[in-house]
């Protein structure tokens, strides 16, 4: 059935869907991801061992505070193309990379042969939502940017996102020890021990 055109605009649903599937997707992520790095360490130097597993490995706090971060830059696109009804750069990029980042989902599984976080979610969630998005801004004669910017951005997005996050929780843990040997300093000198 074709969808007949809106005026160069689609309804604001469509952009938000972006952050829902996003949302669904990065669920998946956020219960598998720190939990599977660990496990898949020895697999993977086993079959790579020149790559650096120890400083790929993430923990629990990482991933979630990554995934939050990540969770504001698809909320502002999302944001982008509901006010702007599909047409913002930055919507139609962000959507793009999303496609892209579901492909590149099913090829870490392929090469691993195996479950990868994020895969159960790719065919499931990020590729149809991408899809029909992609045709629901076309059908509504929304005008569509080639997705070569948000394909290529999106691998320093990630990265960006990552070492922002790296960066707080080694602060926030390097500050928990300071203030901990602070404490047991202040205990040590109030009761004479140090």
């Amino acid at each position: 059935m074709k969808e007949r055109k809106t005026g160069g605009r689609v309804p604001a649903a469509v952009a938000w869907g972006l952050l829902g599937a996003w949302a669904v997707h990065d669920a998946e992520e956020l219960a598998t991801m720190a939990r599977w790095a660990r496990a898949a360490r020895p697999r993977l130097e086993a079959r790579l061992p020149g790559v650096p597993w120890e400083r790929l490995e993430v923990s629990q706090r990482h991933v979630t505070v990554a995934i939050g971060l990540m969770g504001g830059v698809v909320a502002g696109a999302a944001a982008l193309g509901a006010r702007t009804g599909g047409r913002s750069a930055v919507f139609q990029a962000a959507l793009a990379g999303f496609g892209a980042h579901g492909v590149g989902h099913l090829a870490q599984a392929a090469l691993f042969r195996g479950y990868t976080p994020g895969v159960a979610t790719a065919p499931l969630v990020v590729l149809p939502y991408s899809v029909w998005a992609w045709r629901r801004l076309r059908a509504s004669g929304v005008p569509v940017r080639p997705g070569y910017g948000g394909v290529l951005a999106l691998p320093l997005v990630l990265a960006g996102v990552h070492a922002l996050a790296h960066t707080l929780v080694n602060r926030r843990q390097k500050d928990g020890r300071e203030r901990g040997r602070g404490v047991a300093a202040w205990r040590g000198r109030r009761t004479g021990r140090q």
